[in-house]
């Protein structure tokens, strides 16, 4: 801000951006201190500067400064502990500021706006008045002063205007001078996720590119270019957190190269207003909104336009495991979608031995399959995914010219081709053969290659001439290129004038041409660079590629080249028809359509047909089922015999006469067959049988009235319940469903339906016959006595067949103590279930409910269908019934037509009342809820049966199951005790054997349990590890001895845990010796050297943190031997018996630890010799002639890295010239545990 001599007027505000410069003298000097009059905040943004005198805020506005402010030469004061604002509009000044040597003043209530940079100003600076004064990109340098004006009075004013319009346009006429603001452009990508992409070397494209653009004439009059390389991180949802923190960090991005993180990205760029230039983002993905340009052609486009002079429509998708390919290949497919082309599978590759194999066979079974892209690195330069899909491709014949393979990443850059024969082609004859079916769409380097493009880099010392240019990946040239289009970008917005902001910068992204790495670009229309294509083929048995056809985007279809493709068998894929690619016509595989919708009709008729016919034919064999075989339920006269259970054996001697002749209007029939009954020998159904033509339905029900409910059907008994109503001629579809329904419940509380009876026009249910009769009729019993045990195990029995109901959806909506009946077991059984819905779909008019709930009683639909809650009212009246031993609101007095009005239409709620010497009171209590007159208060059966259970302690209460259930209890409480005991004898048999297992190897301990004789066994060769700690006698004489037991337990325990993720055996552990092997008992070829010298890396990394508990600062050293031979292996002993080792081998492994030194891997030389021929990168050094003790001299060697080995490995101390070095000095011991010891043991610590 300039300096004014007076206070600061207006109530507009400026807002400084991101960074301000230095100024070198003080803001608004008024007597030393600067003020903003009013009440009101001053906010500074980030960071402050360091002001060396007081400056006084006022105004009734806020200024802020945003991002960080230089060091002001004098200080700020805020006084009154207010902050204040002065100002409410806002300019902002982008990136830096240069240095302004004097002050500048913005006055007025418009606003005083300052780009990317502005030039140093020579002298004071006045915005007076009302208007604004706008600096754009640059400015030059004013070798004379803008007047500092003090604010005047309206009216003079005026006379103000002339001195500063005129500087004003010589200021805005000056010519740039100079170098603007710096532009930093953020290069985007995961390259630390993939090595691949690693060797596109980022960092050095972005240098190169930013370099020569600001040597560029045509683009560095503005901006001074500058690069940061941002990783992005593997997983999308983390690219996203990392896009968010790099906001400041960039002008502009290039990037991101995962099409999952472009979404966000793009609704970033938009809130930030920077530009966002990426290949990897797909065009026309409806998530992608903001400010976005392609600094390549589309890759949707390129591989459509290719596709479509082909005519290859059907297209499959093959993806890598890895994020960026998979939503790459997802983002493809839909784009071929949107275009119009069948997409039929995108499938991916998952990380196992047959995932390659997987894929292709989703592709095999996709339908015309003609294109496979592969979206994934390519094999020429080093992707290991497409060789295995390649070659497996070969495998399965997919390979033999009936598809194409098209590598989905070359579209992305340019690949060397010209550069000679690809090793990876030569050196594998199979791949090379599968090869020739691969087509490569890359960007096309006219003039030179991206090869010589690299050397001419380095020629020109722009780039590290070290570096291989046949290691770098190409798509170091699409990121010199995007940086190169953005800049070019960025320059063409500022040339229009127009801020240079993301939106200004993409819509600016647009007819321009630019020299690229290897390659001519050119700048569309549709904001998306223009490159030529070239489709590259592989020579015949050769491992080479050339280009057969060229794709400009700019220009209808491809240019053929002069080189044929060559196909494995002489022919390609098939065509498809041209349809596919012509968005106006309706495509279905080259079919009319017309004669497809044809079909479609004709399927659909036929279709409808067959339905109906179906429908037909199954109502006919339902109805076939229901009126014969063995699981019909329709029955007749034919199928009954009716029994007289009052006089049974009785013999009707004139029903033969008297039933011939008569009418069904004769009533003299009912005084005959009642008159002489114990006369009479013909049962109904030979009356029935002799005169067919006569028996009628009043005939026949007078029939039932003598003879009972009662007949006999397949040997049992069963029990007619007819349907009121005189004649029922039909039984209607409907009510068959519901004899269906009723057929399938099953269940012991639950009385069985057995079937339908319609004859005569008689409809009656029939079901099992119960010998005890109704629960009325029990309980009306005065002979039987009925206590509470019994009275429990009758509710029990209701509450159970209701439960059963409930759970199966099946409302009774009848239930009274009449419906309940009591076989020969005392058991009871509901019956009657279901008979409300047989009533309403055979339509049979009904008797108004005596008895029913309240709710049911008021609503006559209710009453039809019955509710849940209403079964459960029910069921308590029952359960008065039953404590009781009378009929229902027998305690009232009262009819039943009264009873029934007044529980209709309380008040008063009218309930029967039971007395607690009946029953127990939980039982009272639980009927109380149930008959609630609120039906949502009721308890559900569930409930019901849950309480009652507890009532009953879970016991059954029946009297003929007491026994039984005592039996039972008896012996299910010894089938637990077995079980339990058993469970425990399991479960010591497996802590046995696991503790045997870890003292004796698996195959010695399961011989021994057997009692078999475990004989020695000679292994021809094993490698055995021997390690010690160093100067451990001194440690133990400086440790108590629990210190020392817990110092082996935490060491030995952390080898356990390290020698349990290789393939080796822990043999014994001695004092501070520790043995492992590996080679046995379990033989592993020569791996057995390999996993020991893993192993020892492992545990020697391990002990460089290991610390003890009681002297933390000793180190832990370890002397570690290696040395591989054949032994002898066997079981020592009965009484704690040892998996022992014996041989030459032991003793030369236990030598080479005892000859090692602290931290080191002492090797034998046999060991090096297999660890050599396993060539697994294992690093040895030379130690030269050991003394073995009773071996002689030998060569050693020391073992200290493997290839890939990350993990530290402590440093092994410095030789002390002629000691041991196999020990530890006292002084290494601290000072206070040696006094401490000196006291216990005097002499022990000197």
């Amino acid at each position: 801000m300039a300096a004014l001599d007076s206070k600061i007027f207006g109530n507009k505000r400026v807002i400084h951006g991101n960074q301000v410069a230095t100024i070198d003298s003080k803001m608004a000097d008024l007597d030393g201190n600067m003020a903003v009059p009013g009440n009101k905040r001053v906010t500074f943004g980030n960071k402050m500067a360091a002001p060396d005198s007081k400056m006084a805020v006022s105004g009734s506005k806020r200024v802020t400064f945003c991002g960080h402010i230089a060091t002001i030469g004098s200080k700020m004061a805020a006084p009154g502990n207010k902050r204040v604002a002065s100002g409410n509009k806002r300019g902002p000044f982008i990136n830096k500021m240069l240095v302004l040597d004097t002050k500048m003043a913005a006055s007025g209530n418009k606003r005083v706006t300052f780009g990317y940079k502005t030039a140093a100003l020579g002298g004071k600076m006045v915005a007076p008045d009302n208007m604004r004064v706008t600096f754009g990109n640059n400015m030059a340098a004013l070798g004379n002063k803008m007047a500092a004006l003090s604010p005047l009075p309206p009216g003079h004013r005026g006379l103000l205007a002339p001195l500063w319009w005129p500087g004003l346009l010589l200021l805005l006429l000056l010519p740039p001078l100079g170098h603007g603001a710096t532009f930093k452009v953020g290069v985007v990508g995961p390259w630390s996720c993939d090595p691949l992409l690693t060797r596109a070397l980022p960092e050095l494209a972005a240098k190169l590119a930013v370099t020569r653009l600001n040597k560029d004439p045509a683009v560095n009059r503005g901006f001074w270019f500058d690069y940061v390389v941002l990783d992005e991180a593997c997983h999308p949802a983390q690219a996203v957190a990392g896009l968010v923190r790099a906001e400041g960090r960039a002008s502009g991005f290039v990037g991101p190269l995962n099409p999952a993180a472009c979404g966000a990205a793009g609704l970033l760029a938009a809130a930030w207003n920077k530009p966002l230039f990426s290949w990897g983002c797909l065009r026309g993905e409806p998530w992608l909104r903001g400010p976005v340009a392609w600094p390549l052609p589309p890759a949707p486009a390129v591989l459509y336009a290719v596709l479509r002079f082909f005519r290859w429509a059907h297209v499959a998708v093959v993806c890598s495991q890895q994020d960026l390919w998979r939503e790459a290949g997802r983002g493809l497919a839909d784009a071929l979608r949107a275009r119009g082309l069948p997409v039929g599978v995108v499938a991916t590759m998952e990380p196992h031995a047959e995932g390659a194999r997987t894929a292709l066979r989703q592709v095999q079974a996709a339908d015309k399959v003609r294109v496979v892209v592969m979206c994934m690195h390519s094999v020429l330069l080093g992707g290991q995914d497409q060789r295995l899909l390649l070659e497996a491709a070969a495998d399965l014949g997919l390979a033999d010219g009936g598809m194409v393979f098209v590598p989905y990443d070359a579209l992305a850059y340019s690949l060397p081709y010209r550069a000679g024969p690809f090793a990876t082609l030569t050196n594998s004859s199979k791949l090379r053969r599968a090869y020739d079916a691969v087509l490569t769409i890359t960007i096309d380097c006219p003039e030179r290659s991206f090869h010589e493009a690299f050397r001419d880099a380095q020629r020109g010392y722009e780039v590290p001439t070290h570096i291989d240019p046949e290691q770098v990946h190409p798509l170091f040239g699409t990121i010199y290129n995007s940086i190169y289009f953005l800049a070019m970008a960025v320059e063409q917005a500022r040339r229009a004038g127009r801020w240079v902001m993301g939106a200004s910068v993409v819509a600016h992204a647009r007819a321009f041409q630019l020299d690229g790495f290897c390659q001519p670009v050119a700048a569309g229309e549709d904001g998306a660079a223009h490159m030529a294509y070239v489709v590259l083929d592989s020579e015949p048995r050769g491992a080479r590629l050339w280009p057969t056809f060229r794709l400009d985007l700019g220009s209808p279809g491809l240019r053929y080249l002069g080189h044929p493709i060559h196909w494995p068998r002489g022919t390609g894929p098939g065509t498809d028809p041209g349809c596919w690619f012509n968005a106006s016509a309706l495509c279905s595989g080259g079919v009319d359509p017309t004669f497809v919708l044809l079909m479609f009709i004709l399927v659909c008729a036929l279709i409808l047909a067959g339905a109906a016919i179906a429908y037909y034919i199954r109502r006919r064999i339902q109805h076939g089922q229901l009126m014969k075989g063995p699981n019909k339920i329709v029955l007749t006269m034919e199928d009954l015999t009716f029994i007289n259970t009052q006089s049974s054996k009785k013999k009707l001697d004139e029903s033969r006469t008297s039933l011939a002749g008569r009418s069904a209007s004769d009533t003299k029939s009912v005084k005959s067959l009642g008159a002489t009954p114990e006369t009479t020998n013909v049962a109904v159904s030979e009356a029935v049988e002799k005169h067919p033509g006569t028996i009628q339905a009043p005939l026949f029900l007078l029939l039932l009235s003598h003879y009972g409910l009662v007949a006999s059907w397949q040997g049992d008994w069963v029990w007619l319940k007819k349907f009121p109503g005189e004649t029922h001629p039909e039984i209607r579809p409907a009510t068959k469903m519901a004899f269906c329904k009723l057929r399938d419940l099953r269940h012991e509380n639950v009385n069985l339906f057995l079937g339908f009876f319609h004859d005569c026009g008689v409809l009656a249910v029939v079901s099992e016959h119960c010998s005890r009769g109704s629960l009325e009729d029990l309980i009306r019993n005065e002979d039987m006595k009925l206590d509470w045990m019994f009275k429990s195990s009758l509710l029990l029995d209701l509450i159970k067949g209701m439960k059963y109901l409930h759970h199966r959806e099946v409302i009774h909506g009848r239930l009274k103590s009449r419906n309940c009946v009591v076989d020969g077991r005392f058991v009871l059984k509901v019956t009657d279930h279901g008979y409300s819905e047989l009533l309403e779909a055979q339509k049979v008019p009904r008797q108004p409910p005596r008895a029913q709930a309240p709710e049911l009683l008021r609503d006559p639909g209710l009453q039809r269908r019955g509710t849940f809650r209403g079964d459960i009212y029910s069921v308590a009246i029952i359960m008065q019934e039953v404590i009781c031993r009378s009929t229902p609101f027998c305690m009232l007095d009262m009819a039943p037509k009264e009873i029934i009005r007044k529980v209709e239409r309380p008040p008063p709620l009218c309930r029967p009342s039971v007395s607690v010497d009946q029953a127990p009171m939980e039982c009272i209590q639980l009927m109380k809820q149930c008959w609630s007159e609120q039906p949502e208060r009721r308890p559900t059966i569930d409930q019901i049966f849950d309480q009652f259970k507890t009532l009953n302690k879970g016991r059954k209460t029946n009297i003929i199951d007491s026994m039984l259930r005592m039996l039972e209890q008896y012996s299910s409480n010894l089938e637990d005790l077995i079980r339990e005991r058993t469970e425990e004898l399991e479960i010591e048999k497996q802590k046995t054997d696991k503790l045997l297992t870890q003292m004796l190897p698996p195959s010695v301990a399961e011989a021994l349990k057997t009692g078999a004789a475990v004989e020695p066994e000679y292994f021809e060769e094993v490698t055995l590890y021997f390690s010690d700690i160093v100067g451990f006698t001194t440690i133990s004489a400086m440790s108590e001895p629990i210190e020392v037991v817990d110092l082996l337990n935490d060491l030995y325990s952390l080898f356990d845990a390290i020698i349990g993720s290789h393939d080796v055996y822990k043999v014994e552990t001695i004092g501070d010796a520790y043995m492992v092997a590996s080679g046995l008992p379990k033989r592993n070829g020569n791996r057995h050297a390999g996993e020991i010298a893993n192993m020892a890396l492992d545990i020697l990394s391990a002990v460089g943190s290991f610390r003890m508990r009681h002297m933390p600062e000793v180190s832990v050293r370890i002397r570690i031997g290696l040395h591989s031979g054949p032994c002898v292996a066997g079981v020592v002993g009965l009484t704690m018996p040892r998996y022992c080792l014996f041989g030459d081998t032991v003793n030369t492994a236990s030598r080479m630890e005892s000859t090692g030194l602290p931290y080191r891997i002492h090797v034998s030389l046999r060991t090096v010799q297999i660890l050599r021929l396993l060539n697994e990168g294992f690093k040895l050094e030379v130690r030269g002639k050991t003394e073995l003790k009773g071996k002689g001299t030998e060569d050693t060697y020391w073992l200290v890295g493997r290839e890939g080995f990350h993990k530290p490995i402590p440093t092994p101390p410095d030789l002390v010239p002629g000691a041991s070095n196999h020990g530890i000095s006292l002084a290494e011991i601290p000072e206070e545990r040696r006094k401490k010891l000196e006291k216990v043991r005097p002499g022990l610590a000197k």
